[in-house]
């Protein structure tokens, strides 16, 4: 808690204590604050509750530094800044900070209005409160004592609170209105300043456009729904309670567009479709990669099967195929190819890696063994793909598949050669690219009749330039050990070596190495066991009795 009010001291005092502008004009860099405030003070994690919190502690602070205090403890005396008391870049300041503590409670009671609807009305009320500040703060930006800059940031901050207003009591036209205001306010700001400078600016932008684009959909742009999908998709397109609305937005667009889906054509057969979850699902085939991806990942793939497999399969009598199981081989050939194209992706990039040079030796790097791991992954999907029913008859569909299998066999192979050549072991890596050139000459003279089937692969080309680099280097190296090695230690392999005609011929290893030889033996004396000493009982000292006559005797001579 320490920690974080000393934060809170250090941006103040940064930001209020700036000088004025070089021709004695006020200045306020009203984005940048508002940005630096909300993602170090809880905007970072959605808690506006925080935020609240900083933004009443931050007006307290800037009254007693300006002096603008309302009232005592006693009286409540409203005071607002006007132009004529102008007089420092922190006057603006204030008032932005008013706006920016009405704003997050609007923020904080939207998050509460979803299990407790009646907040919505207090919500609304603090929205207005802020663009109310927000006028305020355009009108005092229009003195001639502020900078040309302040006063556009000034009016794209007003046009922003005001589009929220409108976007909340649903007035769309109003909403789209005002955010276009500030995205071409914003716009022109970018093109005004620096790349770096101008980073801020697009983001705003980027934040806004999502808004725009739901406005007009709502207020009859049909082809807004499809850059509404782009953006939910991108990365800076929308987020928070925003993203929920484009997420509810998309599937029900879905959901009617499926009500009028009936059938799907694939490969030459067209099959109706009955089920409602694989609809919504094959409507989403639509977007991009990353789309499909997403939908064949998440649950309404897995329902959609589910459902499949629910209903009653049955061929028909004369032994096709049914449109049921016709769908399904369908929708299963969409997930193998996607997780295909997936763990493609994920080894295109793990190559990237492996040709970088390590720099960290502590951190573990990408190993080939990876790359091993994910083609294997992709050949056996192609082998489930292969085998997919009514498509057994399909000879063009099993040559595609097949020409697929030899393109990953080749890729597979090549980086089992390059974890033998990590361990040195060169006789197997050179043989598993001799097996890869074999491979590749294989895809070529079948590829020339699927050229459609390969612009979806990886480049054989490349590979084969690569496998020819990589056996150059290695009987390089191979090379190499062999001239360390003496003459007497290679005599199985030939090769001429002109250094044996020198002076310094390699003949033999001197001194040579250490060999083991055996150990001293040990002998035991096992006969000892089986001798008989002769008796010693002449030379053992004899006691003398006990008692007080045997000390007697001894003593006068007695018994000696």
């Amino acid at each position: 808690m320490a920690a974080e009010q000393q934060n809170e001291m250090k941006i103040p005092q940064m930001e209020e204590n700036k000088e004025n502008s070089i021709d004695g004009s006020l200045g306020l860099e009203i984005l940048q604050i508002i940005k630096d405030s909300q993602q170090q003070h809880g905007l970072r994690h959605g808690d506006y509750q925080r935020y609240r919190g900083y933004c009443s502690r931050r007006l307290r602070r800037l009254r007693k530094t300006l002096g603008f205090k309302m009232g005592n403890r006693h009286k409540f005396t409203g005071k607002k800044v006007t132009v004529e008391l102008l007089s420092d870049n922190r006057h603006l300041l204030l008032v932005l900070m008013e706006a920016e503590r009405a704003w997050s409670y609007a923020m904080q009671l939207k998050q509460e209005a979803n299990t407790e609807p009646r907040k919505r009305f207090h919500l609304l009320a603090r929205l207005r409160k802020a663009a109310k500040h927000g006028e305020q703060l355009e009108k005092l930006c229009e003195s001639h004592r502020v900078d040309a800059k302040t006063k556009l940031e000034a009016q794209a901050y007003t046009a922003y609170l005001n589009g929220m207003v409108q976007f909340e009591l649903q007035e769309w036209k109003s909403a789209m209105e005002a955010f276009n205001k500030c995205k071409t306010i914003y716009e022109k700001l970018a093109s005004a300043f620096t790349e770096e400078q101008a980073v801020l600016y697009h983001q705003r932008v980027e934040e806004i456009s999502p808004n725009i684009r739901y406005c007009a959909y709502n207020i009859g742009d049909q082809n807004a729904i499809n850059d509404l999908m782009q953006m939910r998709l991108s990365a800076g397109g929308g987020g928070g309670m925003m993203a929920e609305k484009l997420e509810a937005l998309i599937t029900q667009t879905r959901a009617k567009q499926a009500a009028v889906m009936s059938e799907v054509e694939w490969r030459g057969r067209t099959v109706p479709v009955k089920i409602d979850k694989a609809r919504i699902f094959l409507l989403g085939l639509a977007d991009n990669e990353a789309a499909i991806i997403q939908w064949v990942t998440c649950r309404h793939f897995l329902e959609a099967l589910i459902a499949w497999r629910t209903e009653e399969v049955k061929r028909a009598d004369s032994g096709k195929v049914s449109n049921l199981q016709y769908l399904h081989s369908y929708l299963t050939y969409i997930k193998l190819w996607t997780v295909v194209r997936r763990n493609e992706s994920m080894a295109h990039a793990l190559q990237a890696k492996l040709k970088e040079p390590q720099t960290d030796e502590n951190k573990r790097g990408p190993r080939p063994q990876d790359l091993i791991r994910l083609y294997d992954i992709i050949l056996q999907s192609l082998a489930e793909l292969s085998s997919l029913q009514g498509l057994e008859e399909d000879h063009t569909f099993q040559k595609e598949v097949a020409l697929k299998t030899l393109v990953y066999k080749a890729y597979r192979c090549f980086y089992i050669a390059q974890s033998y050549v990590l361990v040195k072991k060169w006789s197997e890596a050179l043989v598993l690219y001799e097996r890869v050139l074999k491979y590749t000459r294989e895809v070529q003279s079948k590829a020339k009749s699927f050229n459609n089937s390969l612009k979806d692969l990886p480049d054989v080309q490349e590979l084969i330039a690569e496998v020819s680099a990589e056996k150059y280097s290695l009987q390089a190296a191979h090379s190499v050990i062999l001239k360390s090695i003496p003459l007497s230690d290679r005599l199985d392999n030939f090769r001429l070596d002109p250094t044996l005609l020198s002076k310094q011929p390699n003949l033999v290893q001197f001194p040579p190495d250490f060999q083991p030889i055996p150990c001293k033996p040990l002998f035991f004396d096992l006969a000892l066991n089986h001798v008989a000493f002769p008796p010693l009982d002449d030379k053992v000292e004899q006691k003398g009795k006990g008692g007080i006559t045997g000390y007697f005797r001894g003593f006068f001579g007695f018994g000696s």
